[in-house]
């Protein structure tokens, strides 16, 4: 049986998007050579992204794109794999998804994750996406989480968890980074 992760970047105070433009600028200033290398092994058995909208909208304007000549080796790797790999994107306004390999799922989450869980194959991974992730949360479909924590307050946006949220979660892996960000791998209990 696949399992289900929430793969994201959060603030110290709790929000996985700033709501600004991609949400995600706030990563910068921790997102170094070392945390980049170490995300490698962080997806190494993701074999089916998941993205919301808004993210999917982002991640493929900027990747479809990718490699280019300034590239590092480690984005290009990326690039390579994510423009190959099949992917899903989950909205109920998108009227088609035309990225390399992507399929639009816009029905009952917990029918088709569910029956996605039951065949072959790696980790369902969903990439940020944080209101995708409430809607998983709230269909009990999230098996574990992988979070990379920056060590920064931003004050508002959108949470990784929705307010009320209560889990039991498990810690199977944690690293820390130069940069200050810490790497968490909790499954649910």
């Amino acid at each position: 049986m696949r399992k289900i992760v929430a793969f994201a970047h959060m603030t110290l105070d709790g929000y996985a998007s700033s709501n600004e433009g991609m949400g995600l600028e706030w990563t910068h200033r921790a997102y170094d050579d070392e945390l980049a290398a170490y995300a490698q092994h962080i997806q190494e058995d993701f074999d089916l992204p998941v993205y919301g909208r808004e993210t999917y909208l982002g991640m493929s304007g900027y990747w479809s794109t990718q490699p280019t000549d300034e590239s590092t080796e480690t984005e290009r790797a990326h690039a390579e794999w994510v423009n190959q790999v099949s992917k899903i994107v989950v909205s109920s306004t998108l009227e088609s998804a035309d990225w390399n390999n992507t399929r639009l799922v816009s029905g009952n989450l917990a029918e088709e994750f569910g029956r996605l869980k039951e065949t072959d194959g790696g980790t369902i991974a969903i990439y940020g996406s944080p209101k995708l992730v409430h809607s998983f949360l709230a269909e009990g479909l999230l098996d574990e989480f992988r979070i990379v924590v920056h060590p920064l307050v931003i004050g508002g946006g959108t949470p990784l968890f929705p307010a009320g949220t209560k889990l039991d979660l498990d810690v199977a892996e944690s690293q820390s980074f130069a940069s200050g960000a810490v790497y968490l791998r909790c499954s649910v209990a």
